[in-house]
């Protein structure tokens, strides 16, 4: 498993604030699990009515501090 850097981060979610980018290496979640959040992020009222499943394990530490971002 590989370790997010600071430029997959920026690649991911466009600009974000030191601290954030520091919260979201710092869950230790892969290329992957911040995908999974985003596509989580982007889609989840959808998923809900749906009755797909809620995002877990660190994707779904990541929710919070993308969701962060997204809304500056």
């Amino acid at each position: 498993m590989t370790r997010l850097t600071r430029d997959d981060v920026l690649k991911a979610v466009g600009h974000a604030d030191d601290v954030t980018i520091a919260r979201i290496i710092a869950s230790g979640a892969t290329i992957t699990e911040l995908a999974e959040a985003q596509a989580w992020l982007a889609n989840d009222e959808p998923l809900m009515n749906a009755g797909g499943p809620l995002a877990t394990g660190r994707a779904r530490e990541l929710v919070d501090p993308v969701r962060t971002r997204t809304r500056r």
